[in-house]
C-alpha cells in the first residue's frame, strides 16, 4: 500500500509504503530531501557515524591512504590502517600465499611458527597457529605483531625483549589470564599505540601500560574492576574498549589521567545506572545491554562534547527518563532502542540520528522535538526510527513538518 505526503513549502517530497515483514505489519515513510536529491541516510540499525565513513570509503575512493578493515572482530570497532604509515594489512595471511615461496624470496629471519611478509617487512604474523608461548627469536624489526586466536596465557617482559619497537600487539582470541601477565611485560615497550586483548580471561586491566598507548581494547573479558591509576598515564588514549565484561562501578580515580579520551564502550556490563567518573573528553558513550531502567537528570552533564550516545537493550522506561536528561546541544546521535519506553523522550533540536525502534511508544508527540516552532525554530533531525512500535502514520499530526523540516527517513 502506499500514499502520498502533500508537503508543500517545505522542500520535501514523501511516500508511505506500508507491508508485511516476517509476520508483523510494518510501514515505512521515507521523505526525500527534493533541494539534495542525492543526500543518503545511514542503513536502518547502523550508527550513522561508522557508517558514514564506511560508506564514503568503499564507495569509489579506492585511492584513498586511509582504509578501513571490518572483517575481523577486533572489539566491534573498526581498525583503520593508514597505509602513508606502512600499516599492513589485519587479515590472516594463512591459505593467501605459498609459505615456501615466500620464505625463499625474503632475506630477513622470521620464528618458524610466524610468517613475515616481504611487502609489509616490519610485520610478523604469528595468529591461528595453536601457540601456547610467544615465538622467540622475533626480529628486532617488528613493529605489527599478530599473535590473536592461540592458547597463550601468560605473558613477560623477556618474551618480547627483542621486539622493542612494537607499535601493534594483537592478542585477541587467547587465554590470557591476569596472574599470569607479568606487571612489566609491556613497560619497556614506549612506541606501542594498538593493544588489543579482546576475548581472554583476564579479570582486571593490565598494568604498567606504556604512556604512547592511542587505542587499548579489552572487550569480552572478565574484567570486573579496574586499579586505581591503571590508566593515569595514558594520556594520549583515544578509544577504551571495556564491553562485554564484569564491570559494576566506576570508582572515582579509576579513569584518572584519560584526558583525550574520545569513545568509551561499556556496554553489556552489570552497571544498574549509569556509571560516574567518566572522562569529560568523551565523545561516543556506549552504554548498550545493560540493566537500568531510569536515568538520573544528570546522567550526562559532565560531557562537554558528547556527540553519540547509545543506550539500547537498557529496559529503559518512560517515568525513568528525566525530561531534560537529553538536552545537550553537541548530541548528534541517540540510541534508545530495544527498551520499555511508552513515549517519545524529549531530545534536543540539533539532534540528528534518534532510534527508537522496538520500543512501546504508542504517540507521536511532535513537542519531544520542537517546543515551538517558527523560521529558526525547528528539529534538525534527519533519520528517525520507529518501527516495532504500535504506531502507524495515520498518526503523524498534520502540522509535523514544521517541526521536522530536514527529515530524510522516518521509518514507523
Amino acid at each position: 500500500m502506499s500514499a502520498n505526503l502533500s508537503t508543500k513549502g517545505c522542500g520535501l517530497s514523501g511516500l508511505v509504503t506500508a507491508g508485511s515483514e516476517g509476520g508483523k505489519h510494518k510501514t515505512n515513510l521515507r521523505l526525500f530531501d527534493t533541494c539534495s536529491p542525492n543526500r543518503t541516510s545511514p542503513p536502518p540499525g547502523v550508527m550513522a557515524f561508522p557508517s558514514c565513513l564506511m560508506l564514503m570509503l568503499l564507495c569509489g575512493f579506492e585511492s584513498l591512504e586511509a582504509t578501513v578493515v571490518d572483517e575481523s572482530d577486533y572489539g566491534g570497532v573498526p581498525l583503520w590502517i593508514n597505509r602513508l604509515l606502512g600499516e599492513p594489512s589485519v587479515l590472516s595471511l594463512q591459505g593467501r600465499m605459498d609459505r615456501d615461496w615466500f620464505r625463499a624470496s625474503n632475506p630477513q629471519a622470521c620464528p618458524e611458527q610466524c610468517d613475515c611478509p616481504i611487502q609489509w617487512p616490519t610485520s610478523v604474523y604469528c595468529d591461528h597457529r595453536g601457540l601456547e608461548h610467544v615465538p622467540g627469536n622475533l626480529p628486532e624489526t617488528t613493529q605489527y605483531l599478530f599473535l590473536q586466536g592461540n592458547n597463550i596465557s601468560s605473558l613477560s617482559s623477556s618474551a618480547l625483549a627483542n621486539a622493542s619497537s612494537l607499535r601493534w600487539l594483537i592478542l585477541d582470541n587467547n587465554q590470557l589470564q591476569s596472574e599470569e601477565l607479568e606487571m612489566t611485560f609491556l613497560q619497556n615497550q614506549t612506541h606501542l599505540h594498538n593493544f588489543f586483548a579482546n576475548h581472554n580471561h583476564l579479570s582486571s586491566v593490565p598494568d604498567s601500560l606504556p604512556a604512547g598507548l592511542k587505542q587499548l581494547r579489552l572487550a569480552y573479558n572478565r574484567i570486573s574492576s579496574i586499579g586505581p591509576g591503571a590508566f593515569q598515564n595514558l594520556k594520549n588514549l583515544t578509544l577504551l574498549l571495556l564491553q562485554g565484561n564484569r564491570l559494576q562501578i566506576i570508582a572515582e580515580g579509576d579513569l584518572k589521567g584519560l584526558i583525550r579520551l574520545d569513545l568509551l564502550d561499556l556496554s553489556g556490563n552489570l552497571f544498574s545506572g549509569v556509571p560516574r567518573h567518566l572522562p569529560p573528553s568523551v565523545q561516543q558513550l556506549y552504554l548498550s545491554n545493560n540493566s537500568f531502567s531510569d536515568l538520573a537528570e544528570d546522567s550526562f552533564v559532565d560531557f562537554d562534547n558528547l556527540k553519540y550516545l547509545r543506550l539500547s537493550r537498557c529496559g529503559l522506561k518512560s517515568r525513568g527518563v528525566p525530561w531534560q536528561v537529553f538536552n545537550s546541544s553537541s548530541l548528534v546521535e541517540l540510541d534508545l532502542s530495544y527498551n520499555k519506553l511508552t513515549s517519545i523522550p524529549v531530545v534536543p533540536s540539533t539532534l540528528q540520528y534518534l532510534y527508537l525502534e522496538a520500543n512501546q511508544i504508542q504517540e507521536f508527540n511532535l513537542t519531544s522535538f520542537c517546543r515551538e516552532t517558527g523560521p529558526l525554530s525547528y528539529s534538525r533531525l534527519k533519520f528517525l526510527r520507529l518501527d516495532g512500535n504500535t504506531l502507524t502514520y495515520n498518526q503523524l499530526p498534520q502540522d509535523w513538518v514544521y517541526c521536522l523540516r530536514v527529515i530524510q527517513r522516518i521509518y514507523i
